[in-house]
C-alpha cells in the first residue's frame, strides 16, 4: 500500500541514486547522459520504473497523444523530471506539476544536475492533493 512513509522512503532512494550519478559524473553534461546513467542506478536499486512515459491529454473526451514525456515514472507514484540547466525556471516546475496531475502521481522530484550539490541546490520535491490525502 502506498502511504506517505513509502513515498518519503522512495524519494530518499531516488535522491540517493541522483547523488551517486552526480558524484560520479559531476555537472556540465547533457541531460540525456544523466538520464541514461540514472536508469542504470535505479536498476541497481531494484526500483520499478518507466522511462519517457507518454503524457496523454484527455480533454472533454478528446484524447491527445502528445509528444510530452515524463523523464521517469517510478513505482507508479513518483514523477522524476531531470534537468541540466543553469537555473530551474517556473516553467520547469509547472511542467512537473502538470505531469503529476495527469498521471495522478502523488509525488514529484525536479533534479537539476548542473549544480555543485544535489541536496543544497539541485533538488526540488513537489506534492499535491493526492499526497496530502494519503495516510501517514
Amino acid at each position: 500500500m502506498i502511504d506517505k512513509n513509502f513515498l518519503n522512503d522512495l524519494e530518499y532512494q531516488v535522491t540517493g541514486a541522483c547523488i551517486e550519478v552526480h558524484k560520479t559524473l559531476g555537472p556540465g553534461l547533457l541531460e540525456s547522459i544523466y538520464h541514461r546513467c540514472l536508469i542504470k542506478e535505479l536498476q541497481i536499486q531494484g526500483l520499478r520504473f518507466t522511462t519517457e512515459r507518454a503524457i496523454i491529454i484527455n480533454y472533454k473526451d478528446l484524447i491527445l497523444d502528445t509528444e510530452l514525456r515524463a523523464d521517469l515514472y517510478i513505482e507508479n507514484c513518483l514523477v522524476l523530471e531531470l534537468k541540466a540547466v543553469e537555473k530551474i525556471l517556473p516553467l520547469h516546475e509547472a511542467q512537473l506539476l502538470t505531469y503529476m496531475k495527469i498521471l495522478k502521481a502523488t509525488k514529484g522530484l525536479l533534479i537539476n544536475f548542473n549544480c555543485t550539490n544535489i541536496i543544497q541546490n539541485g533538488k526540488k520535491p513537489f506534492v499535491n492533493d493526492y499526497f496530502r490525502n494519503l495516510l501517514d
